[in-house]
């Protein structure tokens, strides 16, 4: 009985369920198919166009970070007195 329900658990379609699942989508959205295929494509780059700007963004602020902490570092050894100048010339 268990393996009878983890069966049903983990079906997936064969060949013959996508054929019969696509002529019954074919009937119902039969003239409207192009208009709802055409809305996909746009909400696929649309999408893809956010994704595109989500990664420009992240990189934007990782490069502002890493000014940050340059800044900071170079402040923290100047108040230090560890200039670059100072610890050249010591050898």
């Amino acid at each position: 009985m268990t393996e009878y329900a983890q069966y049903l658990g983990f079906w997936t379609p064969g060949p013959m369920e996508i054929a019969i699942i696509g002529v019954v989508a074919l009937l119902i959205f039969g003239r409207r198919l192009p208009e709802i295929a055409r809305n996909v494509g746009k909400s696929l780059t649309e999408f893809k166009k956010g994704l595109q700007e989500a990664k420009e963004t992240k990189d934007e602020i990782v490069d502002d970070v890493r000014e940050v902490k340059d800044d900071v570092i170079k402040e923290a050894k100047d108040a230090a007195g560890l200039n670059e100048e100072d610890t050249m010339g010591s050898d």
